[in-house]
Protein backbone atom coordinates (compact mmCIF):
# COMPACT_ATOMS: atom_id res chain seq x y z
CA UNK A 1 0.00 0.00 0.00
CA UNK A 2 1.47 3.56 -0.77
CA UNK A 3 1.52 6.14 1.50
CA UNK A 4 -1.80 7.68 -0.45
CA UNK A 5 -3.46 5.00 -0.29
CA UNK A 6 -2.46 4.74 3.67
CA UNK A 7 -3.52 8.38 4.07
CA UNK A 8 -7.20 7.57 2.58
CA UNK A 9 -7.27 4.74 4.89
CA UNK A 10 -6.88 6.89 7.94
CA UNK A 11 -9.48 9.84 6.45
CA UNK A 12 -11.95 7.07 5.58
CA UNK A 13 -11.20 4.96 9.53
CA UNK A 14 -11.75 8.66 11.11
CA UNK A 15 -14.92 9.21 9.17
CA UNK A 16 -16.45 5.72 10.15
CA UNK A 17 -15.70 6.41 13.89
CA UNK A 18 -18.21 10.27 13.11
CA UNK A 19 -20.36 7.86 12.22
CA UNK A 20 -20.31 5.19 15.14
CA UNK A 21 -20.71 8.27 17.62
CA UNK A 22 -23.90 7.25 20.10
CA UNK A 23 -25.20 10.35 20.73
CA UNK A 24 -27.26 11.68 17.77
CA UNK A 25 -26.60 15.76 18.40
CA UNK A 26 -22.98 14.97 19.02
CA UNK A 27 -22.89 12.80 15.75
CA UNK A 28 -24.45 15.27 13.96
CA UNK A 29 -22.51 18.43 15.28
CA UNK A 30 -19.13 16.41 14.14
CA UNK A 31 -20.48 15.42 10.93
CA UNK A 32 -21.29 19.39 10.25
CA UNK A 33 -17.55 20.03 11.44
CA UNK A 34 -16.69 17.43 8.81
CA UNK A 35 -18.87 18.92 5.65
CA UNK A 36 -17.65 22.71 6.67
CA UNK A 37 -14.07 20.94 6.14
CA UNK A 38 -14.45 19.29 3.26
CA UNK A 39 -16.20 22.61 1.36
CA UNK A 40 -13.06 24.30 2.50
CA UNK A 41 -10.71 21.50 0.98
CA UNK A 42 -12.69 20.57 -1.89
CA UNK A 43 -12.57 24.46 -3.71
CA UNK A 44 -7.89 23.75 -3.16
CA UNK A 45 -8.17 20.32 -4.34
CA UNK A 46 -9.90 21.18 -7.42
CA UNK A 47 -7.71 24.02 -8.37
CA UNK A 48 -4.23 21.59 -7.57
CA UNK A 49 -5.34 18.61 -9.49
CA UNK A 50 -6.47 20.89 -12.27
CA UNK A 51 -3.04 22.49 -12.23
CA UNK A 52 -1.27 19.01 -12.05
CA UNK A 53 -3.71 17.86 -15.01
CA UNK A 54 -2.83 21.14 -17.20
CA UNK A 55 0.58 20.44 -16.51
CA UNK A 56 0.96 17.27 -17.66
CA UNK A 57 -0.91 18.07 -21.07
CA UNK A 58 1.55 20.86 -21.74
CA UNK A 59 4.94 18.67 -21.72
CA UNK A 60 6.37 17.62 -24.71
CA UNK A 61 5.20 15.78 -25.70
CA UNK A 62 2.18 15.61 -24.13
CA UNK A 63 0.84 12.89 -21.46
CA UNK A 64 -2.17 11.33 -22.94
CA UNK A 65 -5.74 11.47 -21.69
CA UNK A 66 -5.36 8.21 -21.07
CA UNK A 67 -2.78 8.13 -19.31
CA UNK A 68 -3.82 10.92 -16.68
CA UNK A 69 -6.43 9.28 -15.92
CA UNK A 70 -4.84 6.22 -14.62
CA UNK A 71 -2.11 7.70 -13.19
CA UNK A 72 -4.49 10.05 -10.89
CA UNK A 73 -7.08 7.26 -10.72
CA UNK A 74 -9.69 9.12 -12.34
CA UNK A 75 -11.92 8.70 -15.36
CA UNK A 76 -10.61 9.47 -19.05
CA UNK A 77 -14.09 12.05 -18.95
CA UNK A 78 -13.54 13.30 -15.71
CA UNK A 79 -9.43 14.51 -17.28
CA UNK A 80 -10.96 16.00 -20.09
CA UNK A 81 -13.67 17.98 -18.22
CA UNK A 82 -10.57 19.16 -16.30
CA UNK A 83 -8.91 20.24 -19.20
CA UNK A 84 -12.13 21.98 -20.55
CA UNK A 85 -12.70 24.08 -17.11
CA UNK A 86 -16.17 22.44 -16.47
CA UNK A 87 -16.74 22.01 -12.73
CA UNK A 88 -20.11 20.90 -10.67
CA UNK A 89 -22.51 18.45 -12.06
CA UNK A 90 -24.23 18.30 -15.85
CA UNK A 91 -27.43 19.80 -14.84
CA UNK A 92 -25.63 23.21 -14.09
CA UNK A 93 -23.88 23.40 -17.38
CA UNK A 94 -24.69 25.52 -20.13
CA UNK A 95 -26.60 23.57 -22.73
CA UNK A 96 -24.77 23.19 -25.87
CA UNK A 97 -26.21 25.79 -29.03
CA UNK A 98 -28.04 23.60 -31.77
CA UNK A 99 -26.06 24.04 -35.09
CA UNK A 100 -28.00 25.39 -37.89
CA UNK A 101 -27.09 22.27 -39.83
Amino acid sequence: MDDASEEVQRVSNALEAVDEIEDLEERVRARNQVLALQARKTKEWHAERRELVLAMRAEDPPVTIRAIAERLAMSPGVVQDIIRGHTGSWKNRAPKEASDG
